[in-house]
């Protein structure tokens, strides 16, 4: 299963939930999308106070490199 096309696009913590999400809709069954729904909003919850621009960049890039690992996996 291919990765959602424009993940480069994704600058900001809202981008990228929004990604994120749209990826869980791509998984084969329901159980397995609500599991990694779930985590995707916990993760946001947690990042979100998070304010250095580089920071913020490298949660995305690893957040993207993992969706990408779940969807051809």
């Amino acid at each position: 299963m291919a990765p959602l096309p424009n993940a480069e696009l994704v600058q900001n913590s809202v981008q990228l939930y929004r990604y994120l999400l749209r990826c869980c809709r791509q998984l084969p069954e329901e159980n397995i999308r609500q599991h990694y729904r779930h985590a995707i909003r916990q993760s946001f919850k947690v990042h979100a106070d998070e304010d250095s621009p580089e920071r913020i960049q490298q949660i995305i890039k690893r957040a993207i490199e993992d969706a990408d690992w779940v969807m051809n996996k």
